[in-house]
């Protein structure tokens, strides 16, 4: 498909199956695709996420945002000494955040190994709080696609609601489309067993992707591919979550759910601490793709420390001055 035939292509109401298996159906008509997305101009992106991020919000509306926030948290750890004990301790946390306050909503799910989704799904039980497993070699992607699949299909019979995987960034800075679009769906299929299927999210790792060309591409391919979510980074490689990155993201499922009648969501992690930060990031949403994305179903913030400021900000609205630092547990 040409620049022209997209441009004509993204006039239509929806993007027909047809359309689809043929833009997916050789590496040749995958990078005519892709290659074939408008181009992200760089100073207009950054320029309106630096302006998106000047806007402040007081009172009522704060204070929805705070508890919004709070839902829409990856609870997050990720690290080779995490302990069952650790685990325990987080799932409590992400059930109940401020135990002295029963109204502060719990967070969205907890994001952890594969081994230690069972812990995780005992400690959580009925609450509603999800678990999220890495996988796919995470964070590298350095695997081959058995051993990919057998990552996946562990998380899910140890009962993960939902997989993030990564891609292999060397494939898609090579060109290499087709490899990652399959790789996407062999994962997508293995997220599903006899007892339950799990959500994708598929981490881009946007921070070795170069360029926000290269993020709207791989955008669609996840998308294409079968993800229910698009998320910006594995946290373990600097630059994380950007605004202008996240912001070419939502475009990405603005215009990929036009196309086609599906929605995806969207997840930036890594280096959102603060409120006045996730804060950011809800105005961003409601600007670019509005209140359809400002649920936990459809946006997430990937974090580990972004808590603690959000529960600090919230017992000031309710009670006019900080709470220490150390009134909250640590995460």
């Amino acid at each position: 498909m040409t620049a022209s035939g997209y441009a004509d292509w993204m006039t239509t109401a929806t993007m027909r199956a047809d359309v689809l298996s043929d833009v997916t159906s050789s590496e040749a008509t995958l990078r005519r695709f892709l290659h074939g997305l408008p181009g992200v101009d760089q100073v207009g992106a950054e320029a309106r996420a630096a302006g998106l991020a000047t806007r402040s919000i007081k009172t009522d509306a704060k204070a929805f945002a705070l508890d919004l926030a709070i839902r829409m948290i990856d609870l997050t750890t990720l690290e080779g000494a995490d302990t069952p004990g650790k685990v325990r301790a987080l799932c409590a946390k992400g059930r109940h955040p401020d135990p002295a306050d029963a109204k502060t909503p719990s967070v969205a799910a907890i994001c952890v190994y594969n081994d230690l989704v069972p812990i995780a799904k005992e400690a959580l039980g009925d609450s509603g709080v999800k678990v999220a497993a890495v996988a796919t070699a995470f964070p590298s992607g350095r695997a081959r696609i058995d051993v990919k699949l057998a990552d996946t299909r562990d998380a899910v019979r140890s009962g993960a609601d939902e997989v993030d995987m990564v891609i292999d960034r060397g494939a898609f800075l090579s060109g290499r489309y087709l490899q990652v679009f399959d790789e996407i769906r062999a994962v997508r299929a293995a997220c599903t067993d006899d007892d339950h299927e799990a959500h994708l999210k598929v981490i881009l790792e946007t921070g070795e992707l170069q360029t926000y060309d290269n993020v709207r591409r791989a955008s669609w391919l996840a998308m294409l591919g079968g993800a229910d979510f698009i998320k910006t980074s594995t946290g373990k490689v600097a630059p994380a979550a950007t605004l202008p990155v996240t912001l070419v993201m939502l475009e990405a499922v603005r215009d990929f759910r036009d196309q086609t009648g599906r929605q995806v969501g969207v997840k930036p992690a890594g280096g959102i601490r603060t409120a006045k930060d996730a804060i950011k990031y809800l105005v961003l949403v409601n600007e670019t793709v509005g209140d359809d994305w400002l649920d936990p179903d459809w946006f997430r913030l990937g974090a580990s420390s972004l808590l603690n400021d959000l529960l600090m900000q919230r017992a000031k609205q309710a009670t006019g001055r900080y709470a220490g630092p150390d009134y909250f547990t640590l995460d």
